[in-house]
């Protein structure tokens, strides 16, 4: 049986690892990894392969640059024509990135079976380019695993019971990869700096559109972020995207800008952290699967039950709400977090023992 495994942004490396080394220990599964290039410098893309010993691609499309409707469509025909070329079983494709879309619709077009690993998220907000990925996978998807039961409430509202599709939930495949990878050495020296630097800090992401392509968005989140700073060291690694943004607008910062790190080196700060602020919908997760309180620069997440648990506050571009949410945290001890949300870490498994006990 033949997995054709689509993957094009940092995300999507974190999830593939842990199913491919899932789908590698299953007798008769061969699998072909299509890297899109949607994340492609070395920092972005490459650290993450060597890192998590994901199998070299078997395709890199190198697709990278472009309006979202340009980069979807060049990447559907690209991967059209490598599922012709390999006519495998199953095209799996995760999360919501152009990647994401693109592999289903080449699959679907083609009238290859579609499994999409992390179905069912909502945020419900249709300005937001990862929401429509998502909704539109989710709909010519054969099998969708939901991370979550909300993800499964999402797929009942919608009318899933009465489509075609099987609905799965299997728990999250981050949880599985956190577990597997957040004790692994690392000895690269921007964390090794920045551990040395700081005995206390906060980790903070920023890099959605939605933020960095407004300037006053970017503004109050960032004025925020610096009063935090007075209080307690800020420790950013800095996305290209918003590095731009910075210097597009004059934004000065006296946080501590870090180079993009990879995966397990980006687990270890969240870990050494006090707390984290972000806009990254993995990170939310990661914070919580070690034990770290979570403020997220949006007005939704996907990720409600952590909402409903405290652990992560929505406060958007709101200045005085992200400041007023870090004092009461600054001196936080962390939260007690067994991951129960998100499955018992063998998500990567149920993945592929489901993918080839269906493949007729």
């Amino acid at each position: 049986m033949k997995v054709l495994t689509v993957i094009g942004a940092r995300p999507q490396f974190v999830k593939a690892a842990v199913v491919s080394k899932a789908l590698r220990e299953i007798p008769g599964i061969k699998e072909i990894i299509v890297h899109t290039g949607q994340h492609f410098d070395e920092n972005m893309s490459d650290i993450f392969f060597t890192q998590m010993e994901i199998p070299k691609p078997d395709y890199n499309l190198d697709i990278n640059s472009g309006s979202h409707g340009v980069m979807t469509g060049t990447m559907l025909a690209e991967i059209e024509s490598v599922i012709q070329r390999e006519k495998p079983d199953w095209v799996l494709v995760y999360g919501d990135t152009n990647s994401t879309l693109a592999g289903a619709l080449a699959a679907v077009k083609l009238h290859v079976k579609v499994a999409h690993v992390e179905a069912g998220l909502r945020s419900f907000n249709k300005k937001m380019p990862e929401e429509v990925n998502r909704i539109l996978t989710d709909n010519i998807s054969d099998v969708l695993f939901c991370p979550t039961k909300t993800a499964m409430a999402n797929l009942e509202l919608e009318g899933y019971a009465q489509k075609p599709a099987q609905v799965v939930e299997t728990g999250d495949v981050m949880y599985d990869a956190v577990l597997h990878f957040k004790d692994k050495p690392s000895d690269n020296e921007v964390l090794k700096d920045t551990l040395a630097k700081h005995s206390k800090f906060v980790l903070a992401t920023i890099h959605r559109a939605e933020n960095t392509d407004s300037e006053e968005k970017l503004r109050n989140i960032f004025s925020g972020l610096e009063e935090i700073n007075q209080q307690i060291p800020i420790v950013m690694p800095i996305h290209p995207r918003t590095k731009q943004k910075l210097a597009e607008h004059n934004i000065s910062t006296n946080i501590d800008l870090i180079a993009p790190v990879g995966y397990v080196e980006m687990l270890k700060l969240i870990n050494a952290s006090s707390f984290v602020v972000t806009d990254s919908g993995g990170l939310q997760k990661e914070a919580y699967f070690l034990g770290r309180e979570c403020i997220t620069a949006r007005e939704e997440t996907e990720w409600v039950e952590l909402v409903e648990a405290g652990v992560n506050t929505l406060v958007g571009s709101d200045t005085q709400a992200m400041i007023k949410k870090a004092s009461q945290i600054i001196n936080s001890a962390g939260i007690d977090n067994q991951g129960q949300l998100y499955g018992n870490g063998s998500s990567a498994k149920e993945i592929a023992k489901f993918l080839a006990g269906n493949h007729e």
